[in-house]
Order: C-alpha cells, then structure tokens, then sequence
C-alpha cells in the first residue's frame, strides 16, 4: 500500500484507560475494542490503519512528525493535551494532509478548561460528544476528504 492509502490514529493521554475510568462521559468500551471496530470498517474499505497510543506529549509529537511522510489522514484524540499543548498543535500545523479532532464527550458541556481545544484551530475538522461513534463518524469523514473511497 502506497502512503495514500494509510490512516494513521493517534489517542492521548488516559485513553488507555478507556472502559475503566469515568464511564459517565466515556462508557464502558475500552480503547482496543474502537481500534478492533475501526479495523473492521477499514477493512471493508480496503484501507490500511495504524493506531498509536501515549501518555508522553513527546512521543505524540514524534508520530505526529514521523507521519508526515507516511499516512494520508489522522485521526486524533489528544485527550486532557488537546486543552494545554501548543507543542503539537505546533506538530500538527506541519502535517499537510487531512486531520480530524476527536472527542468522546462533549468538551462544550464539561469543565469551563475543556471547552477551548488548541487542537482544533489545525484541523480540518472535529468530532465531540458521541462517543465511540465519534471515532467511526471521524474515518468516514477522513476516507471522504483524502478521496479513498471509490
């Protein structure tokens, strides 16, 4: 497959801990469970995706950058980071293809810091509030804007 072909999902801090912490916002489905569900899609869609997961802001920069060359799309969920990073907001400003936020709460509706997301003034879209279905909505989008579907 050629780098037009390949998604690349990248998850933030705590995420890992999806299906055990705060399941009033968060539900109880865990972070490789949407990774198996977007595997799926992908799959059908004769598209390759990758998945990357960190609690180091560093290491999210470093994929961030090492993508640049490598995918067509990303999909990002930089969770708690997405509020205080201008680092990878700086990251993602040098990444010349379609990138999509996503949020599984609904960051408007939750704590006042939650409401402002550096992350999003880079990126061509984003997606808060629906859950694990905020990753699937996310790849459609994505597939859509890089033109994979045929």
């Amino acid at each position: 497959m050629n780098k037009l072909s390949k998604i690349l999902v990248i998850n933030g801090p705590n995420l890992n801990f999806l299906g055990k912490r705060e399941k009033d916002f968060y539900g109880s489905i865990t972070l490789k469970e949407i990774e198996n569900k977007l595997k799926k899609i992908a799959k059908n869609k004769k598209i390759n995706i990758n998945f990357f997961q960190s609690n180091s802001e560093g290491k999210l920069i470093d994929i961030i950058q090492d993508a640049t060359d490598r995918s067509s799309g990303i999909i990002i969920n930089a969770g708690g980071y997405s509020h205080t990073s201008v680092a990878i907001m700086d990251a993602l400003k040098v990444y010349n293809n379609p990138i999509i936020e996503v949020h599984m709460s609904n960051i408007y509706a939750r704590e006042e810091f939650r409401n402002y997301s550096y992350i999003s003034s880079v990126v061509d879209g984003s997606i808060c509030g629906l859950g694990y279905l905020s990753y699937e909505i996310a790849l459609d989008a994505l597939i859509k804007l890089i033109n994979l579907e045929k």
